[in-house]
């Protein structure tokens, strides 16, 4: 009889406003970065998407009410179950934007306690890059969530200038399906062969 094969429920979050928009299209450049190396360790994955512009009212009624329509409860339940989660959102003015920042105000304070969670961001130009470190992360952190060391930034100017967009993700997503199959431990192993301009 053949092994059963594994499964895991990722959550993928964007908080990008336009569309279509960078910021989602960065968030499924590091979910099929996550899901090949995934599938390539025999694990599935179930992929489930939540676009916070088309959750932007319903978040605003909970902050003001404390109680969530059916919609946003089934998000919430999502990324509780989850195993782990993809988070991406634009810089506004050096930080995470409102909306992304509202939608993690309502989740339940225990909810990502050592999910394994990749971060990336899309900004205007370079130089709001560090707000991945200085903002996003520490926000996860805080929730006690198991950020992957690795995240990406991606700037207006990376789309179509030949930055390659694309292996900044396959690594990020090679941290994420690591932590998700093997620890902590192998991933450090792992690391050594990431050359430093990927580090983002």
């Amino acid at each position: 009889m053949p092994a059963q094969r594994e499964s895991r429920r990722l959550v993928v979050v964007s908080s990008g406003l336009s569309q279509p928009s960078s910021t989602r299209l960065l968030a499924d450049r590091l979910t099929t970065a996550t899901v090949d190396r995934l599938r390539e360790q025999d694990v599935d994955v179930d992929v489930t998407v939540v676009e916070l512009r088309d959750l932007a009212h319903d978040i605003t009624n909970n902050l003001l009410t404390g109680f969530a329509s059916p919609k946003l409860q089934q998000a919430l339940d999502a990324v509780a179950e989850s195993d782990g989660l993809v988070a991406a959102t634009p810089i506004f003015t050096t930080s995470y934007s409102g909306l992304f920042k509202s939608f993690v105000d309502v989740i339940d304070p225990d909810a990502l306690t050592d999910l394994p969670v990749l971060i990336g961001a899309t900004g205007g130009t370079e130089r709001h890059s560090l707000a991945l470190d200085y903002a996003v992360r520490p926000l996860f952190t805080y929730l006690h969530a198991v950020v992957v060391p690795t995240a990406v930034y991606a700037a207006s100017g990376d789309w179509g200038s030949g930055c390659d967009v694309a292996s900044r993700a396959d690594w990020s997503g090679r941290w994420r399906a690591c932590r998700a199959r093997a620890g902590v431990g192998a991933c450090r192993q792992g690391a050594r062969s990431v050359r430093p301009a990927e580090r983002i």
